[in-house]
This record gives structure tokens, sequence and C-alpha cells, in this order.
């Protein structure tokens, strides 16, 4: 029985370590891949400059 409130009482101790664990590496690997979805929309940005022409094509149309 003592054993097991031992265990229970540092389960409980060590619940903060335990989530800077887990979201520390999760939230790094959300702003790497954010960064990357960026200079990605950046990247197809620059090769693509005028894809709103279109829009401005069909906008006309409809006057």
């Amino acid at each position: 029985m003592m054993k097991v409130l031992a265990i229970a009482v540092c389960v409980l101790f060590l619940q903060g370590c335990i989530h800077k664990i887990v979201t520390v590496p999760v939230k790094i690997a959300y702003k790497t891949t954010k960064g990357v979805v960026k200079g990605t929309a950046a990247v197809v940005g620059a090769v693509i400059p005028d894809g709103d022409d279109e829009d401005d094509h069909n906008k006309k149309d409809k006057d």
C-alpha cells in the first residue's frame, strides 16, 4: 500500500516535468513546420507572381 501511495505522489509531483518534456518538442516542431510552409509559399509566390489575374478577369466579365 505504501509503494502505491509513493508512486501516486511521485506522479503528481512530476506532472509538470512530463508536460514540459512532451510539449516543448511539439512546439519546436510546429514552429519549424510553420516557417517551412511560409518559406514555400513565398517561393511559390515568387515563381507565380501574377496569380490574381484570373480573379480580375472574372470580375470584368461579370460587369
